[in-house]
């Protein structure tokens, strides 16, 4: 692939609802473009951009995928996202390096949950948009039901750049409201516009001219003067203006029937902005903040957005380019981690397949293979002029699973493998749960979880089986208690005694444990101390209820006796441990369990039964918002009631509800719930 300049660089994320064709979308330009000679299709999986075999199997995106199409002298960056709401990470990282949002929305769907998802991130990163009618060649097409539903659902103005020539099975081609020709079939003959829609694509036109007009003061002031716009004047205003977000175009296509691919390949190179479009970008330097220019005179600053792990490659690190030029076979410094990182040849990625080039400019995307210490959100930079660019903010994981290896083999390279597919995926996380001696992993819903699991099993071998995690319940006391326990132990050889007197305290949360000495006039040697702090933290491991961790507890010694042949340390451990558990039993003791702080957005209809199911779940409910037909809901929720909560959610809502929760506190479990726990316990 030949080298381009940053100019001629337009990075467009690939954004829509699940099924609304971006994949196949970026094969059809692909197909379009002349670099591939035959379409793949979804179905089949044989496209370019669903390469993983489970994407092949499940026929939908996992992951984001790089599509380069090489159009009228630029490089379009098309970055290919999973609709499936489990994959957000995926659609965070892709829309964090792009110029240019493209919203595809299904001609006979139109606006969709993942479409109002999608719009969301593309809002947060204040990327300039435009949207695709695709699939106008379905029964039941309709682009301007489509249109009336993208203005009643977001905020903005909404400007058809085209208008398509028939719908359904006749659907053959657009007509450019700029240029007013008709470009028609897969190889976009340029046309007449056709008689029976003429009529409708002067009126529409004008919007366009108007809008152009708006988005330049300059433009303004003519137009409003009453004089004609030229065909680069209006260009020139609709770039600003889309730019600027003022307007949103609307374009129409049938990507598997490549009609409308060149109208839209054309539009893209037209319109999109060019990364200096965008302008600089901050980023933190060792004094203060610095603003990188995207050109070749900036320091070299570059911002890892994916990392993959290949068993065969080993690890493939995507980065964008913000400023200076990177180059093949250089050393780069890792700002986060403080090393330098071997680069070897960088490659420009086409789905699977690597395209090895020189040097990337900047504005452009690239991979390189084998780098070490470098990971998801990491900055490459110059060793002399190190630079820290700010990365994806990924969502706290909202569901987990416990698992366990299936044979001996699995269990040594488990960790291993959970560390790789978690570096993979930012959305994925892996942790030891101390009190139940679980590993667990954690995702963003089901899918996303069983997925990771297959992959660890196809691409590395290891196989695990999982299970609900158990709760992390902790134990404590209410009230403070004294009692004291004798050990003795005489037998053939040497005994064993040792008398402990122990006074428990309860202390405030998060305080974890204390431990004192105050045994006055030697009744108890000082070298015994540690010995029963010893036989007291075995008991705080496993419990005296039901056998979970013991917080938030102050053990005093206050008196004790001991026999100057047969006290020692294994019979001071014994008394101890005893000591504690008979004074924990007497002191109200009580099981402790974490309570998350969990927030619920759903479209207003639901919020009845979305409150009536957490009241059955014990939450209670903090406050709630209305917020452009939305609900938000925030509640505090035990987690052994939450667990399944990203299923729960989906089903009651259709899938248009949304939740995030993350950890706020341990609090007392209700007494009647204790003996199903110590039961289960036991079990």
């Amino acid at each position: 692939m030949e080298e381009y300049t940053t100019a001629q660089l337009r990075n467009v994320v690939l954004l829509g609802h699940g099924s609304s064709g971006k994949t196949s979308l970026a094969e059809a330009m692909l197909f379009a473009s002349g670099a591939i000679n035959r379409m793949g299709r979804v179905e089949d999986g044989t496209t370019t951009a669903d390469y993983d075999e489970e994407e092949i199997k499940r026929h939908i995106s996992l992951s984001l995928a790089l599509v380069p199409v090489e159009w009228a002298g630029c490089k379009l960056n098309l970055l290919d996202t999973p609709g499936y709401t489990d994959f957000v990470g995926e659609v965070i990282s892709a829309t964090h390096v792009a110029d240019l949002a493209l919203v595809l929305v299904d001609s006979v769907s139109g606006v969709e949950v993942g479409t109002e998802l999608v719009w969301q991130y593309a809002d947060r990163r204040a990327l300039p948009r435009m949207v695709l009618v695709n699939k106008m060649n379905r029964e039941n097409a309709n682009f301007e039901r489509t249109l009336q539903a993208l203005r009643d659902a977001f905020a903005g103005t909404f400007v058809p750049l085209q208008l398509p020539i028939g719908t359904e099975t006749k659907f053959q081609g657009v007509v450019d409201l700029v240029t007013m020709q008709a470009l028609i079939g897969p190889e976009g003959k340029v046309a007449e516009v056709p008689g029976d829609i003429l009529a409708q694509a002067q009126e529409a036109r004008v919007q366009v001219v108007e809008a152009a007009a708006e988005g330049d003061d300059e433009l303004i002031m003519k137009y409003l003067e009453g004089e004609e716009l030229s065909e680069e004047e209006i260009k020139r205003g609709l770039s600003k203006a889309i730019l600027s977000g003022s307007i949103i175009p609307v374009l129409a296509a049938a990507a598997t029937a490549s009609v409308g691919m060149q109208a839209l390949m054309d539009t893209l190179v037209t319109y999109a902005p060019a990364p200096a479009d965008r302008g600089p970008v901050q980023a933190e330097g060792v004094d203060g903040t610095e603003e990188i220019e995207p050109n070749e005179l900036a320091p070299l600053a570059a911002l890892v957005f994916k990392t993959a792990a290949d068993p065969f490659v080993g690890k493939l690190t995507y980065f964008r380019v913000y400023g200076g030029v990177l180059e093949s076979d250089t050393r780069v410094w890792n700002s986060r981690a403080q090393v330098e990182e071997r680069l070897g040849t960088l490659y420009v990625m086409r789905g699977k397949e690597q395209m090895s080039v020189k040097r990337l400019r900047p504005g452009d995307i690239g991979a390189v293979a084998k780098l070490t210490e470098t990971v998801t959100g990491d900055t490459l930079c110059d060793r002399g002029h190190p630079l820290h660019l700010a990365g994806p903010v990924f969502p706290h994981p909202l569901f987990a699973v416990a698992v366990h290896p299936t044979s001996k083999a699995d269990q040594a390279k488990m960790g291993p493998t959970l560390t790789r597919i978690c570096e993979e995926d930012p959305t994925l996380h892996w942790r030891q749960e101390r009190s139940t001696h679980e590993t667990i992993l954690e995702g963003m819903g089901e899918a996303h979880v069983e997925i990771a699991v297959r992959r660890m099993e196809n691409r590395f071998g290891v196989s695990v089986g999982t299970a609900i995690p158990k709760v992390p319940y902790r134990e404590t006391i209410t009230k403070t208690n004294s009692d004291q326990y004798r050990h003795k132990k005489q037998t053939g050889g040497a005994g064993q005694f040792a008398e402990v007197h122990m006074r428990l305290e309860p202390l405030p949360r998060g305080q974890e444990f204390e431990y004192e000495w105050k045994v006055f006039g030697g009744a108890i040697s000082n070298s015994f101390k540690p010995s029963i702090e010893k036989g007291i933290r075995q008991v705080l491991e496993h419990g005296v209820i039901a056998g979970y961790p013991v917080v938030d507890v102050r053990a005093v010694v206050y008196d004790g006796k001991e026999h100057p042949v047969d006290s020692k340390d294994i019979a001071f451990q014994i008394a101890g441990r005893e000591a504690f558990k008979k004074v924990m039993m007497g002191a109200g003791p009580v099981l402790l369990e974490p309570i998350y702080k969990i927030t619920v957005t759903v479209p207003e209809e639901y919020t009845g039964d979305v409150m009536g199911d957490l009241n059955t779940k014990r939450a209670r409910v903090q406050g709630m918002n209305q917020q452009g037909g939305k609900s938000i809901i925030t509640a505090l929720a035990p987690l052994a009631e939450m667990q399944r909560y990203a299923t729960d959610l989906r089903s009651l809502t259709q899938g248009r509800g949304l939740f995030s929760m993350e950890f706020d506190h341990y609090a007392e479990v209700p007494a009647h719930l204790i003996p199903q726990i110590v039961e289960a316990a036991k079990e």
